[in-house]
């Protein structure tokens, strides 16, 4: 398996299909946005494939000084369950070892109609070495806790990622859950 940069228009159709396939609409930005922050390299936009080609999903990252944010993964349907995931985020941390890495995670702390999926899916990072912050954010109304490999980040320093690579008006979107 491997993860490299998409350079070809088939490769950015597969990975625009299965991002819109795999994300609900108030968790997509715009992928005119992601393409020309890509082009600004703050974000990769990445194909994850067998050896041989064969297309089996996406990963997208924010990169900001020494901080990386796994912000959008996604393998195909018909691909999963059968250790590609595990092996592509093994890839990844490979990949970011030598900065901070860090995802958001639909929240698991509130009933829902899709509680067993998101619950899945944190099960599935815990499980391949990811680690709760202890933080819980709103992302665009979105309840999210935030999860890193190995590292520490601060609200604030998630904050000043959206900050700094997405500008005021996405980061005024971003705020803590406050703990009661």
């Amino acid at each position: 398996m491997k993860i490299e940069h998409a350079k070809t228009k088939e490769q950015l159709e597969k990975i625009k299909k299965l991002y819109i396939k795999a994300f609900p609409l108030c968790e997509r930005k715009p992928f005119s946005m992601m393409l020309k922050k890509r082009s600004e390299k703050m974000m990769e936009i990445m194909c994850i494939e067998e050896d041989d080609g064969t297309f089996v999903g996406l990963a997208i990252t924010v990169l900001y000084n020494d901080i990386v944010l796994l912000d959008y993964f996604a393998i195909l349907d018909e691909q999963r369950c059968n250790g590609k995931g595990s092996q592509a985020l093994k890839i990844l941390t490979e990949r970011y070892k030598d900065k901070r890495f860090f995802l958001e995670a639909e929240s698991t702390k509130e009933e829902c109609k899709d509680i067993a999926v998101r619950k899945r899916r944190k099960e599935f990072y815990l499980r391949n070495g990811m680690t709760e912050t202890g933080i819980d954010v709103v992302l665009f109304g979105v309840p999210m806790e935030l999860l890193t490999y190995n590292c520490m980040v601060s609200f604030e320093e998630y904050h000043t990622v959206y900050d700094k690579v997405f500008g005021k008006i996405i980061s005024n979107n971003v705020k803590v859950t406050l703990k009661s």
